[in-house]
Parts: C-alpha cells; structure tokens; sequence
C-alpha cells in the first residue's frame, strides 16, 4: 500500500515562455531523500491567458 503527496510549484509567466518559480529539481531531490519516489509531474489546465499558473509534482512512499 501506497501514501501520496502533492507539492504545488508555482509558475511565473513572461512574454513567451513559463518557469517555475522555484527549483523543482531540488524538490524532488529533497523528498527522494525522505523515502518519496516522484510518480508524475502534472499540469492542470491551462489559464486565460494560455499558460499554466502551476504544477503538481506527485510522489509517492510505501506506508
């Protein structure tokens, strides 16, 4: 069996591209060292203005 955790990302839109506004990959790599496996990056839909305001990192742990 199976725990899951989300971690939202905020996303910082400029003219023509979208970054995150803090460094994912070191997200990850914190949780990978507290026993989180990252399962899927996910994007919800996207704004008005054609871009993602965020996205959900998604991991998970054995309980």
């Amino acid at each position: 069996m199976f725990e899951y955790k989300f971690v939202e990302v905020e996303l910082k839109s400029g003219m023509f591209s979208t970054k995150p506004k803090e460094d994912y990959r070191s997200v990850i790599e914190s949780h990978a060292t507290m026993g989180w496996r990252l399962v899927q990056i996910f994007t919800p839909p996207f704004s008005y203005q054609g871009n993602a305001s965020k996205m959900e990192l998604i991991f998970e742990k054995s309980k």
